[in-house]
């Protein structure tokens, strides 16, 4: 049996412990939506003149980069909401911040297929990084369980790390690469016959497919993070 003082230990411990999860959190919140933001501002400053002139081989990129970011910042809220805890993960929001800068020099120029593509490309390849390095932090999580909500939890993310690192990225970094190696093969038809459009309005059936994707696993997942708080606040 515990005395009363190491129950009044541990549930100081628990407060702290919640104060510092939340502070974490919030710090996770407001970076993620301000370096999106940034790339936003990038987008929206670019996409005047395609929009404004008409271009109409130019509005599938638009497109893109505008799903590119609801899928950055849906990921990342999805992430925070059921892994970030403290102490705080450095390495993890330097990716975060990489990840950003590479969407910025994408979108300050829409024009040009074959650097578009190979700029995606680049990202595609962070993003998988960064999944790799975020399984450290779902272990550690999966270690930390008090319960069963919050193993099945943890066993979801888990499952759907993998199925991004071995299926959904590296798909998408390939697409990318060979996007290029089409453009660079076959710059007449590609370029000056419009052929990248075919890649382009591909590109925007995978990415909402992909962000539908996302949804409907936050869906899955939300009502577990609530019973995994409750197990955790009533342990």
């Amino acid at each position: 049996m515990h005395s009363p003082q190491s129950r009044a230990e541990r549930k100081a411990q628990r407060a702290t412990r919640r104060q510092l999860d939340g502070l974490v959190v919030n710090i996770e919140l407001t970076l993620v939506s301000i370096i999106q933001g940034v790339a936003l501002s990038v987008l929206s400053e670019n996409s005047r003149a395609p929009v404004g002139d008409l271009r109409f081989d130019q509005w599938p990129y638009v497109a893109n980069g505008l799903l590119v970011i609801l899928l950055f910042w849906s990921r990342s809220m999805t992430h925070t909401l059921t892994l970030i805890r403290w102490p705080l993960e450095f390495r993890h929001n330097f990716f975060y911040i990489a990840c950003t800068l590479i969407e910025a020099i994408t979108f300050t120029d829409l024009t040009d297929p074959l650097r578009w593509y190979a700029l995606n490309g680049v990202f595609a390849a962070v993003v998988w990084l960064l999944f790799l390095a975020d399984l450290r932090l779902i272990r550690q999580r999966q270690a930390e369980a008090v319960g069963p909500a919050e193993e099945e939890l943890y066993g979801i993310v888990l499952r759907d790390q993998h199925r991004n690192i071995l299926w959904l990225v590296p798909g998408m970094a390939l697409f990318n690469f060979f996007a290029v190696f089409c453009i660079d093969l076959w710059p007449e038809t590609m370029i000056r016959g419009f052929g990248h459009i075919a890649f382009a309005l591909f590109q925007t059936v995978t990415l909402v497919g992909y962000l539908l994707y996302v949804i409907r696993f936050y869906g899955r997942l939300a009502p577990i993070v609530l019973r995994a708080n409750l197990e955790e606040s009533t342990e």
